[in-house]
């Protein structure tokens, strides 16, 4: 097993520093080691304390661990005193093995994790020996001496910062910048590297730097390239933050473990809708509620953060003779179209997991009325130009106009009337498969 170490501070409130990295190390399956620096008396609305360790105690940790264990990549966080950053370069100056800086400086409430004449020591002795350095906006102001807004100056800062303190790498995070992505400039080998994602609204990003060095450090000492390392970080790194945890009257913590919970759900996911697929096709009078162009059936992993984490059916089901008929068993990623209402409904309720297309009557619409669900609509005939010019931008632009509607709730059902070559179409939302089947069973009644 690869394992990975981390030297820098503890977070009591567990969502930062040590505790977060060895969080992070067992969700990407690498053995986590710990070099405490500090403690900290902290929670999600700041620092209320802080007890630097000896510097004599933190290099026995750090000889212990190699004498021993060994290691295969490493990582600093919270250096709080210049004796400390002294201590921790010299014993990883004999060390052989990919090393992420995290220049730690002040914590997300504002509380100063450095000491002031410690900077000029991180630069002369630390930052020499890093791989990469991974510094927020803000901390890359203070390293450049530079201002920092946009990519183009997130790519000067991470090339100065190589050039005057001779890391390999400067990764500048675009978590601060003041762009529409989540962009972080990777200057590595001379050459810039981009890694993008949606930004995110939330305030649960308490540990989000913690987390994404200590992501890189995990992939790398699986002995992947940096690029590829930073590419599973950021990764990691968006699911953590989308499923955030609100605890705490300040900044949550991100979810360390979101994007290991993902994983270990695959099997038990495709299950359920496979026993469901197995019940609807058991249920000849089904045929009257399947569309023209097929029914399909999609499921969301708890975590899921794109189609590929939603289980749908290839050539979905068809009505026979001998009733219902899947073509193909559950996979994931299989449908777009289900897909895209379960995403967009999530972005405003995260329970919803289930959807379901069924033939469009006003018939069925009085039923399921009847039964007390929520049903909204749009208009496909009012679709901007320029989003029907989009592939696939339809159904998330119908699904916002439909979920708008209702002040912000997801519906029940959405339905439009349909458009030019579109056949109209009814879907059923549901936070689960069970009551699903259930909508199902009182509209064929």
């Amino acid at each position: 097993m690869k394992k990975a170490l981390t030297i820098a501070g503890v977070d009591s409130g567990g969502g930062a520093g040590i505790i977060a990295d060895i969080k992070t190390f067992s969700a990407l399956n690498v053995w986590g080691m710990a070099v405490v620096t500090s403690v900290t008396a902290q929670n999600t609305t700041g620092v209320y304390a802080i007890q630097d360790i000896s510097p004599e105690i933190i290099s026995a940790q750090i000889r212990a661990i190699i004498g021993d264990i060994g290691l295969d990549a490493a990582k600093t966080g919270m250096l709080k005193t210049s004796e400390i950053i002294r201590t921790v370069a010299r014993e990883l100056s004999e060390v052989d093995v990919p090393l992420v800086v995290d220049p730690v400086m002040v914590a997300q409430t504002g509380a100063p994790l450095m000491e002031p004449d410690a900077k000029e020591v991180l630069v002369k002795e630390l930052l020499p020996l890093a791989l990469v350095v991974t510094p927020n906006r803000y901390e890359a102001e203070a390293l450049s001496g530079m201002e920092i807004r946009s990519i183009r100056d997130a790519e000067k800062a991470a090339k100065l910062i190589c050039e005057k303190y001779n890391p390999e790498a400067v990764i500048v995070k675009g978590g601060h910048l003041e762009e529409a992505e989540a962009i972080d400039v990777l200057y590595y080998n001379g050459e810039y590297h981009y890694f993008k994602t949606p930004r995110l609204k939330t305030k649960n990003t308490h540990g989000s730097g913690c987390t994404f060095s200590a992501a890189i450090t995990a992939e790398l000492a699986k002995g992947k390239k940096l690029p590829d390392a930073v590419k599973t970080a950021k990764e990691f790194m968006y699911i953590a933050i989308k499923y955030g945890l609100a605890l705490g009257r300040g900044r949550g913590p991100v979810n360390h473990m979101a994007w290991i919970y993902r994983e270990a759900e695959r099997y038990t996911a495709l299950v359920a809708v496979r026993e469901f697929v197995e019940k609807l096709e058991s249920l000849k009078e089904m045929n009257k509620l399947i569309p023209e162009v097929g029914m399909n059936v999609a499921y969301a992993l708890n975590h899921a953060v794109d189609k590929n984490d939603i289980i749908a059916l290839p050539g979905r089901i068809r009505a026979t003779p001998r009733g219902p008929k899947a073509c193909a068993p559950p996979d994931f990623g299989a449908s777009q179209h289900l897909a895209s209402y379960i995403l967009v409904s999530r972005d405003y309720d995260q329970s919803i997991r289930a959807a379901i297309n069924i033939k469009f009557s006003e018939e069925t619409i009085e039923k399921l009325r009847k039964l007390g669900l929520k049903i909204s609509s749009y208009d496909r005939m009012k679709e901007p130009p320029e989003i029907k010019a989009i592939e696939g931008a339809t159904i998330p632009w119908g699904t916002k106009q439909a979920i708008e509607a209702l002040g912000g709730q997801v519906p029940d059902v959405i339905y439009h009337r349909g458009d030019v070559g579109k056949e109209p179409m009814i879907v059923i939302l549901c936070r689960d498969l069970n009551k699903l089947m259930q909508v199902l069973e009182k509209v064929l009644n």
